[in-house]
């Protein structure tokens, strides 16, 4: 519950640091595939980080949308359980 309070608060800094991580890992993961030129590396880190990143926007869509709905059905839980 925790967690997902400082999600909705943060949604921006969520993204951000998720992208960070995603093309961190990436480009390691990427470097010790030694059959690839480095800008081919650079270039699969940015796409991998992208995708990660697209989930992450998606996934704040859905705490969104779920943190819309418990305001208008007056923070009733037992009507929407995905959490």
């Amino acid at each position: 519950e925790s967690l997902r309070k400082w999600v909705v608060e943060h949604k921006l800094r969520t993204v951000v640091c998720l992208w960070l991580g995603g093309i961190g890992s990436s480009i390691a993961y990427n470097w010790s595939q030694s059959n690839m030129k480095p800008s081919v590396k650079i270039i699969h880190a940015r796409l991998h980080a992208q995708a990660l990143t697209l989930a992450a926007l998606a996934g704040a869509a859905v705490v969104e949308y779920y943190d819309q709905y418990q305001s208008k059905s007056g923070g009733a839980k037992s009507e929407l359980k995905c959490w």
